[in-house]
């Protein structure tokens, strides 16, 4: 017989247990080639099945096509999910979004930092500097502080609805590879994504530009906003 004590640990246990979709959603390694579908176009593993609870290529959705399924995009490189599909999973209060293509996304891991900063706002788990009033860079770093402090996730976790996730819901058009960034990103760097849309498209447009810009008697150097300057140190004369 199973004792008073032994039953409230195995409770705390299943409580803090994250769901299988969850689980494997945040373990997942998309983008990877297919490897049933590798010698095709577009082969790259970018939908979640939540009921398979396994990434597949857009060649491997027919097998899934009654299933509910959630579509991951790339942003500077890491994996995203749209917020306005994520929230019908959990509750994604506090996880800061980023707008991209005009659409708010999230990170599902946290991104490595390449340096340090100081900032009185950071990220409760990883310290990455955040906007107010945002506590968690990704989902992942979210969940993972709630199951550090013991909390219930059944009360941000939302039974699935099927119909918000159906087959003929997906976006799988070449702007979905998010070239274009429109970031509220936490520091000035300059930041580049390739897609099929920016490497295929837009060519001809950097030849057009560089080639007025050597027709032009405009110097770069003349004009100066003071959005773009960088505090360095001071120059003086030299002493006569």
């Amino acid at each position: 017989m199973m004792r008073e004590g032994d039953e409230e640990e195995e409770m705390m246990m299943v409580v803090a247990r994250k769901p299988a979709w969850l689980e494997r959603l945040t373990a997942e390694t998309f983008f990877a080639s297919c490897g049933v579908h590798e010698s095709r176009r577009k082969s790259e593993k970018n939908v979640f099945c939540l009921l398979c609870c396994l990434s597949v290529c857009p060649h491997c959705l027919t097998s899934h096509r009654s299933h509910p399924l959630l579509q991951v995009r790339r942003y500077v490189y890491h994996d995203v999910v749209r917020l306005s599909d994520l929230e019908k999973l959990i509750d994604c209060s506090y996880i800061q979004p980023y707008t991209i293509n005009g659409a708010k996304v999230i990170f599902i891991n946290q991104r490595p930092q390449s340096r340090a900063k100081v900032s009185s706002n950071v990220c409760f788990t990883c310290d990455r500097i955040l906007q107010e009033p945002f506590h968690f860079c990704s989902l992942s770093c979210k969940v993972d502080y709630l199951l550090y402090q013991g909390d219930d996730l059944s009360s941000i976790l939302y039974r699935i609805d099927e119909s918000h996730f159906t087959f003929s819901s997906l976006r799988m058009d070449v702007h979905d590879q998010l070239g274009e960034i429109s970031a509220m990103e936490e520091d000035n760097d300059d930041i580049m994504v390739m897609s099929d849309q920016w490497e295929h498209g837009n060519n001809s447009n950097k030849k057009e530009q560089r080639k007025k810009k050597k027709e032009s008697n405009y110097s770069p150097g003349m004009v100066l906003s003071l959005g773009s300057r960088r505090k360095g140190a001071p120059h003086r004369a030299p002493f006569s």
